[in-house]
């Protein structure tokens, strides 16, 4: 009897899977080409201020380390 019960548990987890899946908004190309976009040209910038801070913090301890 367990069993059945465990199969009708299943059947409605799936149901509510398969629900919540269908409420799903996919975006357009558009949009995903202008996010993906917007998410590199951050990452770049960013990765640009971290080498510069990572290079002036190398420089500086550098100039501590030598006098």
């Amino acid at each position: 009897m367990g069993d059945i019960r465990e199969k009708t548990q299943k059947k409605s987890w799936f149901d509510g899977v398969k629900a919540e899946f269908n409420k799903i908004i996919w975006m357009d190309r558009k949009d995903v080409i202008k996010q993906t976009v917007a998410v590199s040209i951050v990452s770049i910038i960013l990765g640009g201020i971290i080498a510069m801070l990572d290079f002036t913090i190398q420089y500086g301890i550098d100039i501590l380390v030598n006098l």
